[in-house]
Parts: C-alpha cells; structure tokens; sequence
C-alpha cells in the first residue's frame, strides 16, 4: 500500500483536535474522574513506569486520564513523558528499516532524542502521540490550581538495542533522576491496513485482543530481561511503535516487573481508507521497580 505519510499525518492531528473538543470541559472532567478507579501513583512515587495507549480518544482516554491523576497525586515535581515518534517522513521510514535489518543508527541524522527545549530536530513537533496526554494534564492541573509541576516531553529514535548511546541520552537521564516516568505506545497494529494478509487478518474482538494480549506480554518480558534488541525485534514483528520508548525508559529505571492491566484498541479503518478488520491496540501497564 501507497502511503502518503504527510498526508496521514494532518490526518491524525486533525482526528484529535476533534476528539478533544468533542468531549469539551465536562466530559473531559468525567473521564479523569472515571479514571480513579486506578491509583497508580505511589509506583510512580517509587520509580516505576506506566504507559499508555495513543489509539482514538474515545477508546484510551481512560488510561492517559489515569495516568495524569497518578502523576499529579504522587507528589513529583516533574514528570518525564517518553514518547513515540512516528516516521511521518520517507527519511525516517528508511532510517527505521536500516537499523530494523541490523544497520547502524548513527548513520542516521534522525537518530536520538528531541523534545522541547533541545537543539535538535523538531520532527516530534507535528506528533500526535502526546496530544492526549498534554489535553488532560492541562485540564487537570487548572482544575486543581496546579502551577508548578513540569511535563517534559521526550521523543527517542532509533534506540536500535543500545539506548545509552542515544545522543542526548544524558540530558534526559538527569531528568529522569529527579521524575516520575509515563510513556506512550500502541504495541499491536493489525489488519489489512497494516499489510497483514487478509486470511490472517483476526478482528479485534475476541481473537485480535488476546493475539495482542499475548505479544505484549512478550514484549514485557523482554522489557524485564532487558533485551533491548529483542524487544526492538519483536516490535517490528508485532507492528508496534514502541520499539524505542520502551528501550529508553528500560535503560533509565533499570530492572522492572510489568504488569497488563487494560488494552485499548481503535478501529483504523476510515484512517487508512482500507477495509476491516484494520486496527491497533496499546496496554495500560504498569511496570514496577524489580525487588
């Protein structure tokens, strides 16, 4: 499939910008209030990590709500958002495949980390991944009068098994030292319009969540084991967009337990023009320091 990554891109942006007006002030309350049904904040406290899906408003909500509640109750004054960055560009597309095939990623000038503040490229500018997150965090924090908490926001690439040798990897260990951690990552992308065959092609609903249940599992276990090139393996395997947030925030905190707690998924139908079943999936999980 033919695939105009800009255009895909203006595309997803736009879907937020209405998603997130759709729900308005008051829904936008009820979700966070909703959301206390976990309280995850004392992990968080603890050095733990949680993460989240970024598929459509409606169906992850819950989970990014939740997770600026166990920010916002843990006490912290910063947190650290690691984030995904999408290849919306044909050179970021091919960077990923090189390093995917055992290239080395410092042969490519998209290789690091951005965010703001860094002078470094600024592809993570026209992202999605985080709109949700800044959406609730900024209602949340004025509803509670919060002013001085910090959300930094921090975008790897091409981690390619060795995180620690992320340019700009220092800046953002030191702000981890002192943060709370959540990340964002839909680690099962399926279907037809995701060049799964159409006789292998499973719905969402009940074989596609337990396929996807099942890679995540595995791809917590590599976060545990600390396989960072197994895990960026398996998440080529998997069609997950995690590959490298999940190399970077294993580095920072070191051995971890990971816990499944929900699976938020999306159908991606109308978003790639391409029939059913078509869609993607992202944990709610909870990974605590490793005793």
């Amino acid at each position: 499939m033919d695939l105009d990554r800009s255009a895909l891109q203006q595309r997803v942006n736009e879907l937020y910008r209405g998603d997130h007006a759709d729900l308005g002030v008051a829904g936008t309350h009820r979700m966070l209030d909703d959301a206390r049904r976990w309280d995850l904040s004392q992990p968080l406290a603890d050095g733990g990590v949680l993460t989240f899906a970024h598929v459509g408003v409606a169906d992850c909500g819950l989970h990014v709500a939740a997770a600026v509640n166990a920010c916002l109750d843990s006490g912290a004054d910063t947190v650290l958002a690691i984030s995904v960055l999408h290849a919306f560009t044909e050179e970021m597309e091919a960077a990923r495949r090189d390093v995917a095939a055992g290239g080395s990623p410092s042969d490519h000038d998209t290789w690091g980390i951005q965010g703001p503040g860094l002078e470094f490229r600024d592809e993570w500018r026209g992202d999605h991944s985080m709109r949700s997150l800044r959406h609730f965090w900024a209602a949340e924090t004025e509803r509670r009068g919060i002013a001085d908490r910090r959300l930094i926001e921090r975008y790897p690439y091409l981690a390619g098994g060795s995180p620690g040798d992320l340019p700009n990897i220092e800046e953002t260990a030191a702000i981890a030292a002192d943060a709370v951690i959540v990340a964002t990552g839909d680690q099962f992308h399926h279907g037809i319009g995701y060049g799964t065959p159409a006789e292998e092609a499973l719905d969402p609903e009940p074989e596609g969540l337990r396929a996807a249940g099942a890679s995540m599992q595995r791809g917590i276990e590599l976060i545990e084991h600390g396989d960072y090139w197994g895990y960026n393996q398996h998440c080529v395997a998997a069609k997950s967009d995690d590959r490298d947030v999940g190399q970077l925030y294993r580095f920072l905190r070191g051995p971890l337990k990971g816990t499944l707690l929900d699976i938020a998924y999306s159908d991606s139908t109308k978003l790639y023009d391409q029939p059913a079943p078509t869609w993607a999936a992202g944990g709610f999980i909870l990974f605590e320091v490793a005793s």
